[in-house]
């Protein structure tokens, strides 16, 4: 039998020593990668070394957020690209699945980070850490654990609950677990919203610096995210919608100099801007030394291509003399059509920051792919080094899903909407004037689409909207009505043969 001894696995490797050099009371983290629950106990330096290594494996899987996102929208469907295709990327957004072509063994692996911050939350209260840190961090992990069970909901339907940590294991059996329902995944989330923001007390602030701690504003964003979803898919209704709806009424009072909408799209992302970004709400952090985004290398170019390729349909500039230093490859791309519809307006400041259009640096000049360039970074001597902030929430999703809770409750959206739109094109901005709930749907999910390229949101947005929504973006040969359980992803056979107790994704 193991004991309660047992070591936590906390994935310090590359931890941002920057971010947690805002907190005073991590500057004793001990350096190691495991750590035995009687020490967290005693030791304040390692409880506070578990509650950072919280952070540290959510960064780890911000690769799977993403993809879950962002891939089986129509962003990326069909696209141009120089390389062979990734066929992770393909398969997502050709909804190329079934019960024995799983995309994501072992739930995406999401329990080992939610047993990680189940440790936290056992542990923290017990410690020695102070009881105003300790209750503050708690806020945190309950945010945390909450968006993730959510992300799982979204993907996966009913899943295994668990919210107390492991201290005990006799036998394999110990450890299964059966899938809750929608409807009881669901109420633990926002069982932990509620401690979240009760934890946090009337405290809306964020820390100094770069905001890479969850926060109140954080639960209240992600509140109005989940009331939305069950108002439309749990039959929550009206009731959910207004809930939503209030929770991001207390955002956007907050509305000021230290929360708003940059007026510059590109300083939101800005790795030289992270310092007390008004527009950021929780992003999650990379810097130099510490670790970098590796997400997006597929979304890039190599550098032999580079030399041939040109950002205008002229022999130059090159993509190598404006990126001398990028490197990747490039096996995910946009269609002709995608590329044509979202550069078609000139005045949008998002497109030209989000991705440039590549093509052969020789007549016909034809189209080659794109290199996605909100995530580019910056240099170091000859190096780029991709350490931009990854946002969960920013302002720019308030407004969005405060546009949403209006529509959804037969109100006029345009105040919302428009926002968004003259930030974006200035003094050109298109002015959206209250129509039809789908004429407000279908605005805001164009917005969707240009607002949040590469930022995991997109897929969420369509499926949040509606069905509907989803059947008219998505290629009818990759989803229709017909295939309606590809709106939920598989689990896999081994997954099965492993928890005995585990069923099947409806429809699988």
């Amino acid at each position: 039998m193991r004991s309660n001894q047992f070591s936590f696995i906390i994935g310090l490797a590359g931890i941002t020593l920057t971010a947690l050099s805002c907190r005073q009371q991590l500057n004793e983290v001990i350096p190691q990668d495991r750590i035995s629950k009687s020490l967290a106990l005693t030791d304040a330096g390692a409880t506070q070394t578990l509650y950072a290594g919280a952070y540290a494996l959510f960064r780890s899987n911000v690769g799977t957020f993403f993809n879950l996102g962002e891939m089986r929208s129509d962003i990326w469907a069909d696209g141009i690209f120089t390389e062979s295709v990734d066929g992770t990327a393909q398969q997502l957004y050709t909804h190329n699945i079934s019960a024995l072509n799983v995309p994501y063994a072992n739930w995406g692996g999401f329990y080992n980070l939610i047993y990680n911050i189940n440790n936290v939350i056992d542990v923290l209260p017990k410690s020695p850490v102070d009881a105003v840190t300790s209750q503050r961090e708690l806020a945190e992990m309950y945010g945390l654990r909450a968006y993730i069970y959510y992300t799982m909901l979204k993907t996966w339907g009913g899943v295994p609950v668990s919210t107390a940590p492991v201290v005990t294991i006799n036998n394999a059996a110990e450890t299964y677990k059966a899938r809750s329902t929608p409807d009881s995944v669901m109420l633990q989330i926002k069982s932990d919203i509620e401690k979240s923001l009760q934890l946090f007390g009337s405290s809306n602030t964020f820390s100094a610096g770069n905001r890479v701690f969850w926060n109140r504003v954080a639960s209240l964003a992600l509140k109005g995210d989940v009331y939305l979803w069950s108002g439309t898919h749990l039959g929550g209704g009206n009731a959910d919608f207004t809930t939503a709806k209030t929770a991001l009424q207390e955002i956007m009072s907050l509305q000021g100099s230290t929360l708003k909408l940059q007026a510059n799209y590109a300083d939101v992302f800005d790795p030289t801007k992270k310092s007390n970004n008004p527009e950021i709400i929780f992003a999650v952090n990379y810097e130099l030394g510490q670790a970098t985004q590796g997400t997006f290398g597929n979304f890039l170019v190599n550098n032999i291509q580079a030399s041939g390729l040109s950002f205008a349909k002229a022999a130059t500039p090159t993509v190598s003399s404006v990126y001398p230093y990028v490197g990747g490859a490039n096996r995910v791309g946009m269609s002709q059509a995608t590329i044509d519809k979202l550069t078609a307006n000139a005045a949008d400041q998002r497109i030209p920051y989000s991705f440039k259009v590549m093509y052969a640096a020789a007549a016909p000049f034809a189209t080659r792919g794109v290199m996605l360039t909100k995530f580019i970074g910056t240099t170091s001597g000859t190096t780029q080094v991709y350490n931009n902030d990854y946002p969960i929430f920013r302002y720019a999703d308030i407004l969005l899903l405060m546009a949403e809770a209006k529509t959804k409750l037969g109100e006029d959206p345009s105040s919302e909407i428009n926002q968004i739109r003259t930030r974006a094109y200035g003094a050109a901005a298109p002015v959206f004037s209250n129509g039809s709930v789908s004429d407000n749907m279908n605005a805001i999910l164009e917005e969707y689409l240009r607002e949040y390229i590469s930022e995991g949101k997109r897929w969420w947005a369509l499926r949040r909207a509606g069905d509907t929504y989803v059947y008219a973006a998505i290629k009818p040969a990759y989803l229709s009505p017909s295939t309606v359980a590809k709106l939920l992803l598989p689990i896999s056979q081994s997954m099965m043969n492993n928890d005995p107790l585990l069923n099947q994704t409806p429809g699988y």
